[in-house]
């Protein structure tokens, strides 16, 4: 990238602006992120080369460098400044015809509202930077350490294990995840009743097709897991969405009798997208009413350890004996998102049937890796991460409910910030389109997927932003809310 021939051209377009120099160079390189000339992952020049390139002082770059990271726009790393992963999402009209038959739901995951039918938004799967959920602080992973866990279990490996694993998973992983549950979320269960699989969703599938048949009843949060929809319709279920308030997850008498399930997905340490956490007499209630009726809960304990206020909520699965429950579990979020191991703990008198169901269909490989993981779980390495990434995570939520509550409070209300990666600002007009707002975030940098495009049916259900805050630095918080809370209707 020549700098000096950018900031020329820019400066040229630009002339009546007559801005100061700083404000100059800020602009053009925010132009350029945007525009896609500064492409994410582009390492930034250094601030004294970049100074004597263009003939400024230092202190210039320095200024613009620091605005741009308070926007979220670059993120400083041990190495420099880098372009942050979402700063370029770039906008193109969808082909004609193209939405014909789309849900209100799937326009907006295509960026298109009831109100804009000419725009198209694409968030990239690899995104970054504020406010993407779902994403660990990869920057903060032990990477030297694992890596060196990989290069041990590569060199241990025989001739034999590089053939199709056994599908239930490696039986070291096995164990190693059945001792962590025990002693780290109170699940009852031994090795036996785990079972590996590369992905929530692929564990969903496998659950769905193991204990339902086409025509049963689905229960899901509403709003929910966008996922658990998709999964359950594709298995050829009846969904019923459960509405969601405060307390989590909440069905009525009318839902026991009328909607009869056999199946419940809940994620209740840390429900997805509200944050609301299911308290402790609905679980019960929900433990008892559920082995009434003959249905089983899959508990998607998915960023369960991140528990940042009040006392540690162990996991459903172990609150009574033979408890109804398949437990979800993933590494995506304690270690990083392409490890790509989940496990499921099913109860153990399913766990033949399941295993015999699940090796119809299980990815059989990856053998290095999950030895691998089986001693970063044994070596207490797994553990020491979590610590770190709950207190950096606590910090980073900190920040971000005070910036919120500066600059967005007057019109929205925070929820979900005692546990997990995200909270949810939740709007107090339901007019306000959240759709509509999450788009023009978008256009300025930041991901803020709308609350509502995880409604589960047609009903109304939460207006505001899903915002994951694990991956923004705490400096950066202020910043970003004052930016996003400038979106928002007076």
């Amino acid at each position: 990238m020549d700098y000096s021939v950018l900031l020329t051209a820019f400066e040229r377009a630009h002339r009546e602006r007559r801005w100061p120099r700083q404000r100059l160079l800020h602009e053009c390189l925010r132009a350029a992120i945007r525009g896609g000339q500064l492409a994410p992952g582009t390492r930034l020049a250094a601030t004294r080369v970049l100074a004597a390139e263009l003939g400024v002082a230092r202190n210039t770059v320095l200024y613009a460098y620091e605005q741009l990271a308070s926007e979220g726009f670059v993120l400083p790393d041990r190495r420099g400044t880098v372009v942050a992963g979402t700063a370029g999402v770039q906008l193109a009209p969808p082909a004609a015809g193209s939405l014909d038959g789309l849900s209100r739901r799937a326009r907006h995951l295509r960026g298109v509202g009831e109100h804009d039918a000419n725009a198209s938004l694409v968030f990239p799967a690899d995104a970054m930077g504020a406010f993407a959920p779902g994403v660990p602080a990869l920057d903060e992973f032990p990477l030297a350490q694992w890596r060196r866990m990989l290069e041990r279990a590569w060199r241990a490996l025989t001739p034999r294990q590089l053939n199709y694993g056994d599908p239930a998973g490696e039986p070291q992983l096995r164990i190693a995840i059945a001792d962590h549950l025990r002693a780290a979320r109170g699940v009852v269960c031994d090795a036996s009743q785990v079972f590996i699989t590369d992905g929530t969703q692929s564990s969903l599938d496998v659950c769905l097709r193991a204990f339902a048949d086409q025509g049963d009843t689905l229960w899901i949060e509403h709003p929910g897991y966008g996922g658990a929809l998709a999964a359950g319709r594709g298995a050829g279920l009846q969904v019923t969405g459960i509405p969601v308030d405060l307390d989590g997850m909440a069905p009525t008498d009318e839902d026991w009798q009328r909607y009869r399930p056999r199946l419940i997905y809940t994620t209740p340490s840390h429900q997805y997208p509200t944050g609301s956490v299911l308290s402790p007499a609905r679980r019960m209630s929900l433990l008892e009413r559920a082995r009434a009726v003959g249905a089983l809960i899959i508990e998607d304990d998915y960023d369960s350890e991140f528990r940042h206020g009040g006392p540690p909520l162990a996991a459903m699965q172990g609150l009574v004996a033979q408890a109804p429950v398949v437990y979800l579990g993933t590494f995506s979020k304690t270690m990083f998102p392409a490890l790509r191991i989940a496990f499921v703990v099913v109860p153990a008198a399913l766990a033949a049937a399941f295993g015999q169901m699940q090796a119809q269909g299980a990815v059989r490989g990856r053998v290095a890796e999950q030895l691998a993981l089986a001693e970063f779980l044994r070596s207490g390495l797994f553990a020491r991460h979590v610590r770190r990434m709950r207190r950096l995570y606590r910090q980073r939520r900190d920040a971000l409910s005070e910036a919120l509550a500066r600059h967005a409070g007057a019109g929205a209300a925070i929820h979900g910030g005692s546990a997990g990666m995200h909270l949810a600002l939740r709007f107090d007009d339901p007019a306000w389109d959240d759709l509509a707002l999450s788009r023009r975030a978008a256009q300025d940098g930041i991901v803020a997927l709308a609350l509502s495009a995880h409604a589960t049916d047609e009903r109304a259900g939460w207006n505001g932003f899903l915002l994951g805050y694990a991956q923004v630095p705490a400096g950066h918080m202020d910043g970003l809310a004052r930016r996003l809370a400038a979106l928002l209707p007076a």
